[in-house]
């Protein structure tokens, strides 16, 4: 429902828009039913995006930065709870502090300004203050997946040529392993614990700091500007090893301080997070909101289904966020008294399938659902604010030009964009699945594209003289579909890229480390659909015309290689090579094939507790009825 507040301050707007909605519009009854379904959604949506563009713009004016904002915050406000960890309340005065540390220390060290330094650690607020510290001292943190191991961790380290490396100490193994490959850079461990042995060749942190300064580092908070890079975020994008995206100070605020703006966030709520920082999920949409927003944010180590509710209700929070798997997850758990005694009134997330939408509001008594899209590089995105079940978001139905995203007619067979005889691009209609892409524009926060910092990488992302010559947009690789009334439903993606348990899995990157463990054979993986399950799970087809295929061998070395939600669930052991005219596996016949063993004559095996097994008729039909419970 509009608050009355706002219907005052867009009532002008609303008569605006209706004009102008009945001049474009020709074919009246349909357009008044349109326009009485969603004007008051749409002026809603106007005013509070208005007013997010309206506080961006004024920051960079003033040349804030995040580090600038949340100064100004903690010394309006030092004695407020900022992040809550387990039994432990960080007030905004201590996060400066800890923070001003952190800077200070690196500074006096010999790295240059806007170096990059790694961060590795599990969540717990140290985290936060450790990159928001880096970057008062004029640093960016680049925020490397704690799941990774190996060549992936050496490639997100050296791929943002970082400097220096700042590990929990509960990840030293992980850097042992390649701190022989990295000689010229730092490390530095931080303890959970004071007095925990470090790793050898590695600074003890926690020591180092006790005797810094925690005063303000009032000189290079003068120099930092709004489009000076923050943060790498890493995305597996749609192919190759992971990318680390930019994050520069806007984009954070436009992340962050949006979704405080969209949803309306109050200063007196409470966020669970227990959602990995190194993500934009976690990182940004939610420990940003303290930082930001003024609003306190409980973190936990990692999701627990279990603990959830239980946490919900110790720590009185107000909002909780998810993504669709952590739903699922919720929906498993047995019926308690923590399913309502809660305080929770929003979620917050993406990817919250439609098939337990209501029965999941039915379940835990929360009030809204504020699903989200968009991708942590990208330009374009959408908010669903008004409960609409099932959309990822909306845009005024008639008016697409006031939000510059679009949906462009692709071949569904292909996936190649579809151009019309003047060469140009063609505007999916209401119905039509196509490819959400945004319009790129460097001057304004809510279009630019900062990409990665592989520039190949970035081009790649681009779509040229799609709507007019010498335009550009940002290509989502995500296929959505829109209905009569501009509510977006998200469809599948595009690429090789998909996702299971709430990650990106490129599968060239799958396909590189199963091909070095069996001796450079044929391999292809891709995604396939579990009833129930949410996203796609990894299968791989291996050419094994000798059967020479080791089963034990390729299990140990996925296990040492990937993280877990990287590892097929599924194997397939070709016989025959299908191949393309151009020499390259048929993937997607592979796929649509998938595991179904009525269809599909090669021996098939599935990954059932951390062992490959041959998938039977029993086992199959266990994991298509539900029955077995997929990890």
């Amino acid at each position: 429902m509009i608050a009355t507040t706002e219907l005052h301050q867009v009532v002008i707007t609303a008569l605006g828009l209706l004009l102008g909605g009945i001049l474009l519009s020709g074919s009246g009854r349909h357009f008044i039913y349109v326009l009485f379904k969603t004007l008051p959604r749409d002026v809603l949506a106007a005013v509070r995006f208005a007013q997010v563009n309206m506080l961006l713009w004024w920051w960079e004016k003033r040349e804030y930065t995040v580090a600038k904002l949340f100064s100004k915050y903690a010394e309006a406000h030092p004695e407020k709870i900022a992040y809550i960890f387990e039994d432990k309340e960080w007030s905004y005065q201590k996060l400066e502090e800890f923070s001003n540390r952190i800077g200070r220390y690196f500074r006096a060290k010999s790295f240059s300004q806007f170096d990059s330094i790694a961060l590795f650690m599990e969540n717990r607020p140290e985290y936060i203050g450790t990159w928001l510290g880096l970057n008062k001292g004029g640093f960016v943190g680049a925020l490397v997946n704690t799941n990774l191991r190996h060549e992936v961790l050496l490639h997100s380290i050296k791929t943002a040529e970082c400097k220096a490396v700042i590990f929990g100490s509960d990840l030293k193994d992980a850097i042992r392993d390649i701190k022989d490959k990295i000689p010229d850079v730092g490390l530095y461990q931080w303890s959970e614990v004071a007095g925990t042995p470090v790793l050898e060749g590695a600074v003890d942190l926690n020591a180092e700091m006790n005797s810094i300064d925690p005063g303000p580092l009032v000189v290079q908070l003068s120099l930092g500007s709004p489009r000076d890079k923050l943060i790498y975020i890493y995305t597996s994008g749609t192919t190759g090893m992971p990318k680390a995206a930019v994050i520069n100070n806007l984009r954070f605020m436009y992340i962050a301080r949006g979704l405080c703006t969209m949803l309306k966030l109050r200063p007196d709520d409470r966020i669970y997070d227990s959602l990995p920082l190194y993500h934009t999920a976690g990182g940004i949409i939610g420990a940003g909101q303290a930082l930001l927003c003024g609003v306190t944010v409980v973190l936990r180590k990692r999701f627990s289904a279990s603990n959830f509710w239980p946490d919900c209700v110790r720590y009185k929070c107000t909002i909780a966020q998810y993504i669709g798997e952590i739903c699922r997850f919720l929906m498993t758990v047995p019926p308690s008294q923590y399913d309502t005694s809660h305080k929770v009134r929003l979620m917050v997330g993406n990817g919250l399938r439609p098939q337990i939408w209501e029965s999941f509001v039915k379940r835990f008594g929360v009030k809204q659902i504020g699903e989200i899209y968009g991708a942590t590089e990208g330009n374009s995105n959408l908010v669903n604010f008004d409960n609409k079940v099932g959309a990822v978001g909306f845009l005024p139905r008639y008016l697409f030009h006031l939000y510059p995203v679009a949906l462009l007619k692709i071949n569904d067979e292909t996936g190649e964009l579809i151009r019309g005889p003047d060469g140009f691009c063609i505007r999916c209609k209401p119905g039509e699945a196509g490819l959400f892409v945004g319009k790129i524009d460097p001057k304004k926060v809510i279009s630019s594209f900062t990409g990665y910092l592989d520039k190949k990488a970035s081009g790649q992302k681009i779509l040229r003289d799609v709507f007019k010559k010498g335009d550009q947009v940002f290509n989502s690789g995500d296929i959505l579909i829109m209905d009569e009334l501009g509510y977006f439903y998200f469809r599948d993606r595009t690429g090789d890229t998909f996702r299971w348990r709430g990650e990106n899995v490129a599968t060239s990157e799958v396909e590189a480390v199963i091909s070095n463990i069996i001796n450079l054979k044929d391999a292809v993986v891709y995604g396939v659909q579990i009833p129930g399950n949410e996203g796609r799970a990894g299968m791989v087809s291996i050419y094994d015309p000798d059967k020479s295929l080791d089963l034990k061998v390729l299990t140990e070395g996925l296990k040492k290689c990937l993280p877990s939600y990287a590892r097929p669930r599924f194997i397939r052991v070709l016989t025959d090579l299908p191949i393309t005219g151009t020499y390259k596996l048929k993937k997607k016949d592979l796929q649509q094939e998938a595991f179904d063993i009525k269809k599909v004559k090669d021996t098939i095996y599935f990954l059932n507790k951390d062992v490959y097994v041959r998938l039977t008729d029993e086992l199959y039909n266990d994991i298509v009825e539900g029955k077995l419970r997929i990890s």
